[in-house]
């Protein structure tokens, strides 16, 4: 049987036996256990090897169903990222912006699960196979601004902003418990701050209000709002 390629693999293109007594491993219980492993340690110690091991097979077994890490990442990221929320109907949404919406929600559940599994940031760059995961993600998002009027350019670059603001907070935020992050961080700041109130006022102001924290979900959300008051704009003039 020919080596399935990654589309193959991330669309199950590839041909499986018809017959035969059920296999002990399967490629689903591996991408599984090599996503918990990525998460719990990162790519860096992601080995064939290693996920053999938890999993109680030999390393040679694992390429019965997955032709290397490479092909084996591809398929971990589709699976951590999963299918797109399920957004508000356009007739149940805002009567004026369906889109806002639904845009919101689907950039909210993409950082979340950025989030949870960071490593899937370093793998989600660059020319490679996209999975139908991922596709389901651009398709979601297309079809909110299908009435908007704006080019397919423009709607195609929507989702890049999006998807960029996601990203960019979690890699400075870098953790999974947002709250503790964020009483971290302006417990951190406040100090810092105070302690030199007189050479930053600009900053000690800032973070004398009440409530004032540098990243987290308020930024996400403050993020969100800004992109889409944009689009706003445009969307208007366009009509």
């Amino acid at each position: 049987m020919p080596t399935p390629t990654t589309l193959e693999l991330l669309w199950g293109l590839q041909q499986r036996p018809k017959r035969g007594p059920k296999p002990a491993l399967s490629l689903e219980r591996i991408v599984a256990e090599a996503i918990a492993l990525a998460d719990a340690e990162g790519l860096a110690n992601l080995s064939m090897q290693r996920i053999a091991e938890r999993l109680g097979f030999t390393k040679m077994s694992l390429y019965r169903y997955v032709p290397g890490k490479a092909e084996l990442i591809a398929l971990m990221l589709d699976a951590a990222l999963g299918a797109p929320p399920e957004l508000p109907a356009a007739k149940l949404a805002s009567a004026d912006e369906p889109w806002r919406d639904q845009l919101g929600p689907w950039c909210e559940t993409l950082y979340r699960r950025f989030r949870e599994h960071p490593w899937s940031m370093e793998v989600s760059v660059g020319v490679r196979p996209i999975g139908p995961n991922e596709m389901a993600w651009m398709e979601a998002a297309l079809a909110a601004l299908a009435e908007t009027g704006l080019t397919n350019a423009e709607r195609l670059d929507t989702i890049v902003l999006l998807t960029g603001h996601a990203r960019s907070l979690v890699q400075q935020v870098r953790v999974v418990d947002t709250e503790t992050y964020e009483q971290q961080i302006a417990g951190q700041f406040a100090d810092m701050v105070a302690a030199a109130a007189d050479r930053y006022p600009a900053a000690a102001a800032a973070f004398a209000e009440e409530g004032a924290v540098a990243g987290g979900e308020g930024a996400l959300k403050f993020g969100i709002g800004r992109i889409l008051d944009g689009l706003a704009v445009l969307i208007a003039r366009r009509r």
